[in-house]
């Protein structure tokens, strides 16, 4: 039986108390730090060389899904009623609001080094050190809403602007093409600095801190923010019936493209599963 991903802001205390207990367990147990090196060793750009599979591909959203479903079993082997809850973006738009609270989350970092210093993930409480990163830091870090230069997170138009294309993706797979679902909801726009963020990277930037980088995943909201993201690509297939995942075919030799995508059918590393596999799990679960 499907079980249930919740909205952050509809989460009771007792929900929110053993979602929080049970991701410091798989924290404890060293599950954690292990996604978090996943993404890392996964998070590589269109001018590298290779296969792309994590980020500026077709295989953003099945990827993520995933990882997400790497996260979430191990939740639930620690406690069979817990599941990821997500976070709206475009309706939570604070730095108050859901999820930044004493009992999930946490809040803000302080001004002068980011340092997050209220809820369970705080370095002072002991039970979120940061081990694996990009920068020497062994604490949690965050920048709500970037104080020095403030963006401001997507909106619902935003969010539309992407569920409305018709294509799942297009040619050439990457971060410069300006149709397609995929890259509108990843958010790799044209322009210089904060505009071309938008939708998945912008609320990256708006969060600041170690969502910066491909480090991301130290962050616990980039669970919640990666489920709300995972949510829109279930909206989109609803919205747009018998629309599907592309390339259904990896590109031709002489293509630029040509080992860097990975198709439909194609496996996904690191994992033995397609991306078409991915695209229905409503026997595994669902959104409320």
């Amino acid at each position: 039986m499907a079980y249930v991903r919740k909205d952050a802001a509809t989460l009771t205390r007792a929900e929110k108390r053993r979602f929080v207990n049970a991701l410091l367990e798989v924290k404890r147990r060293g599950e954690y730090d292990e996604l978090v090196r996943l993404h890392i060793a996964y998070n590589s750009a269109d001018g590298e060389r290779g296969l792309r599979t994590a980020h500026m591909a077709p295989s953003f959203l099945p990827w993520h899904r995933r990882l997400l479903l790497e996260l979430e079993g191990a939740l639930r082997r620690v406690d069979s009623s817990v599941t990821l809850p997500y976070w709206d973006w475009t309706r939570d738009r604070t730095t108050t609001s859901a999820p930044w609270t004493a009992d999930l989350m946490g809040g803000n970092g302080r001004r002068s080094d980011g340092r997050v210093t209220t809820g369970p993930f705080a370095h002072r409480e002991g039970n979120w050190p940061i081990r694996v990163g990009v920068t020497d830091e062994g604490f949690l870090t965050r920048d709500l809403g970037r104080h020095r230069d403030p963006i401001g997170l997507p909106t619902k138009s935003d969010l539309d602007r992407a569920l409305k294309d018709p294509a799942y993706d297009v040619a050439p797979w990457d971060s410069t093409v300006t149709r397609g679902f995929r890259n509108k909801l990843e958010g790799w726009g044209t322009g210089r600095g904060s505009v071309s963020w938008r939708n998945h990277n912008r609320v990256h930037r708006w969060v600041g801190g170690v969502m910066l980088g491909a480090a991301a995943v130290n962050d616990p909201v980039f669970w919640l923010h990666h489920a709300f993201v995972d949510l829109q690509w279930y909206r989109w297939q609803r919205r747009h019936r018998g629309a599907a995942y592309a390339p259904a075919t990896p590109p031709r030799r002489g293509d630029d493209q040509h080992g860097r995508v990975v198709a439909r059918h194609e496996r996904l590393p690191p994992w033995d599963v397609t991306p078409g596999e991915l695209e229905d799990v409503g026997r595994i679960y669902r959104y409320a």
